[in-house]
């Protein structure tokens, strides 16, 4: 099957729930990632600043870019400019930086805090403590160049459905818990989870969002 049949075939499973597909076009060439653009896909995610950067400068400016690999400070001012949604802030170090950069340039750039739910120490974000103590700080209402939408969790690198079933459904009670914390910069409405590998479950646990890369564009060199 071609990438736009892959989409196609996503899309009439995803819409039912209303749910983004974000095509994760990491290490593919911009040829593959235009002819999901030709056929109206408008969402890719990326994992690396480098390579996030280079395809925007390539690529038609409509495209919304979401960034969803581990973001060191360093390299927000990079994608500050453009970037659509940050999927993994899993530190208040790191949402001032991005809320120093949005003030720079002008814009309010949409986050998604990480929440670490998996079995693997390897893994980043916050603790479901860490986030509550977060979210009702003073701090992060003074961040008003952010607007954290919502949550992402990555699930156990496991053949276990239950066990990936049992994290996604934990994640989405969390995040409906969290709907406490909104004010005018925090609104839960986005929840990130599912890859390729567990997306039929995730979307059954409550995902708004699933980002999807080797079945839309085949497994990566």
């Amino acid at each position: 099957m071609s990438i736009q049949d892959n989409i196609n075939a996503l899309h009439d499973k995803l819409d039912h729930g209303n749910c983004l597909l974000v095509a994760v076009s990491k290490t593919k060439p911009v040829e593959d990632i235009m002819e999901a653009y030709d056929m109206g896909h408008r969402d890719f995610g990326e994992n690396k600043v480098q390579e996030l950067v280079q395809k925007f400068d390539t690529l038609p400016k409509d495209i919304k870019w979401h960034m969803i690999g581990h973001l060191q400070r360093n390299k927000v001012k990079a994608i500050a400019p453009f970037v659509h949604l940050i999927h993994a802030v899993d530190s208040l170090k790191l949402l001032k930086e991005i809320n120093k950069q949005g003030e720079k340039n002008n814009r309010s750039i949409s986050c998604l805090l990480q929440v670490h739910i998996a079995e693997e120490q390897t893994k980043f974000g916050f603790s479901e403590n860490e986030l509550h103590q977060l979210l009702a700080s003073q701090e992060i209402s003074n961040l008003n160049s952010v607007n954290i939408t919502g949550l992402m969790g990555m699930a156990t690198n496991s053949t276990h459905d239950s066990l990936v079933r049992s994290e996604f459904r934990k994640l989405h009670s969390f995040f409906n818990e969290c709907k406490k914390y909104e004010t005018s910069n925090i609104h839960f409405t986005e929840l990130s989870t599912g890859m390729s590998s567990d997306y039929h479950i995730a979307t059954d646990e409550g995902s708004t969002i699933v980002r999807l890369g080797s079945v839309i564009f085949g497994e990566r060199n």
